[in-house]
């Protein structure tokens, strides 16, 4: 039985168990892979029951913690979202392999033959919290890249973490692999995240997957390197030639499909010319749907709306509130997203392809969309079968975070006996 009141001791044991069983994941091959996130599939979905009675601790847990609404959201599962955790793993099976893959190869005058071919970057870290189903995305995805993972889900997601994580080990053990490739951290001791920001000898990166206020701690602490976006303030810009039916029907989507999700629509920003033209319809039907519409300017005397504050811009609410003003022309509207946004995702409804042009050209956000609900902004959408988080930073990794993007690279080099002069 482990010692869970050492943490140092504890996280050392786990780090160098992961190291050890990156270098046998690294060499594993695709097949070995598949037949474990197949078997934890089948795992998770013969032992939904005792998931989602796990969760049902955890969501007593959360409401005495005082959870809010959309962080309660985030932490329940039932079947239906267990059969999401299911298709999520059978998904992340059913990918090429990217260990290994030439990325490109060309030939020298030299005589050389050189490919670059993705390789694994070892052991990550994922500190996350409430969502217990990211225990699955994040376990299946590093497996699948050829990397150990050591998880340490959030203190109100404990049970359910558990849960899963033992389905992931049934499919490491049904396909031979070591059971040390994906861990849990058995405490809800906070010393343990400390522990591993600072484990530079035994994690190759870290991702937070959370609030503000974890992602915050962790790119303060670390010293390991981070995966990471700090918030997810969401923008949609209305434009003049847009369709109205489809910008009440996306917005509508974007904030009330799923509050608490870092895709949620957090500012809408509604052309001048489309205003005129077709009144205030899109902020009407936010509030007819039980939207806080927090909006400045025109949008101001909106029946059922409430005044803006300079705070409500460049605000990540994660609930039924959203910001909402005027813009003149698409040049307005960039100049707002790049001062309030966060460069997660910011999407343009309109039918003018010139003004697109100029959105997507001239913001520098991870995901740019047009046409589309925010809410798409996820690795599942973006057909990577899930995702261990959206990175906003531009380093490495940027967007949602799959398998591939769990990668590194290495050079290998060919030559006949050549020589330089």
């Amino acid at each position: 039985m482990k010692d869970l009141t050492d943490i140092p001791a504890l996280m050392r044991d786990i780090g160098q168990r992961a190291r050890a069983a990156a270098t046998t994941l690294a060499t594993a091959t695709a097949e070995r892979k598949h037949a474990a996130l197949v078997s934890a599939a089948d795992a998770v979905w013969q032992n939904r029951q005792q998931i989602i009675d796990a969760n049902a601790e955890d969501q007593v847990h959360g409401e005495e913690k005082g959870l809010s609404p959309a962080m309660m959201d985030r932490l329940i599962l039932d079947e239906r979202r267990v059969q999401g955790i299911v298709d999520g793993l059978r998904s992340v099976a059913a990918q090429a392999d990217p260990v290994g893959a030439v990325m490109t190869e060309w030939d020298m005058p030299s005589g050389l033959n050189i490919q670059r071919v993705r390789t694994p970057l070892g052991v990550i870290g994922v500190i996350y919290e409430s969502r217990p189903n990211v225990t699955a995305d994040a376990g299946a995805l590093c497996l699948k890249s050829g990397n150990a993972v050591i998880l340490r889900g959030g203190s109100e997601s404990f049970h359910s973490s558990t849960a899963i994580h033992d389905c992931l080990q049934a499919g490491l053990k049904a396909a031979n692999l070591p059971l040390d490739a994906i861990q849990l951290v058995p405490t809800r001791d906070r010393a343990a995240v400390g522990a591993m920001l600072t484990a530079v000898d035994h994690i190759d990166v870290i991702v937070p997957r959370g609030g503000k206020g974890l992602v915050g701690l962790v790119q303060r602490e670390a010293r390991v390197p981070v995966f990471a976006h700090l918030e997810g303030i969401c923008h949609i810009y209305v434009g003049a030639d847009a369709d109205p039916a489809m910008a009440v029907e996306v917005v509508l989507n974007a904030k009330t499909r799923r509050t608490g999700i870092c895709g949620a629509m957090e500012c809408l920003l509604v052309d001048q010319a489309f205003l005129s033209a077709h009144g205030p319809i899109v902020v009407e039907a936010l509030v007819a749907a039980g939207v806080e519409v927090r909006a400045a300017g025109p949008l101001a005397g909106v029946v059922g709306t409430v005044p803006a504050g300079p705070q409500d811009f460049g605000k990540e609410f994660l609930d039924m509130i959203c910001a909402a003003k005027v813009v003149n022309g698409v040049a307005e509207a960039i100049d707002h997203i790049r001062q309030f946004g966060s460069q997660h995702t910011d999407a343009i409804i309109t039918g003018n392809d010139a003004v697109a042009a100029q959105f997507f050209t001239q913001l520098d956000s991870a995901i740019l969309m047009r046409n589309a609900s925010t809410q798409f902004a996820d690795g599942g959408e973006f057909g990577m079968g899930a995702e261990i988080g959206i990175a906003t930073g531009k380093m490495h990794a940027r967007g949602p975070v799959g398998a591939e993007q769990l990668t590194s690279f290495k050079y290998l080099v060919r030559g006949n006996g050549a020589v330089r002069d």
